[in-house]
């Protein structure tokens, strides 16, 4: 997180379609990451382990973001953002079977 703090984000291009479809900004989905909790964890990701981050935005509004994290550069690199369906989250935390 701290890397979102100072600035050290790498967005990928599927993030970028990904909030402009769910019309999020990204001050929405920094807040968001900063201020939610990790639901899931992708240890064995590559290039670099990531998790699925469950945050709100200014409003309120959930939002899912999956972030990875290089050790080797200090950088969080944004994968992916999106609005959660509820018909397939409970509560916004755990997966529907």
């Amino acid at each position: 997180m701290e890397a979102i703090q100072l600035g050290h984000v790498r967005i990928t291009d599927h993030a970028y379609e990904e909030a402009n479809a769910d019309e999020l900004k990204f001050d929405e989905i920094y807040f968001s990451a900063l201020h939610g909790v990790v639901i899931e964890e992708y240890a064995d990701d590559s290039p670099y382990p990531s998790v699925l981050i469950f945050g709100q935005t200014f409003a309120g509004d959930p939002v899912h973001s999956v972030w990875a994290y290089s050790e080797l550069n200090g950088w969080a690199v944004l994968i992916t953002v999106y609005r959660p369906d509820p018909n397939r989250w409970i509560d916004c935390k755990v997966r529907k079977k």
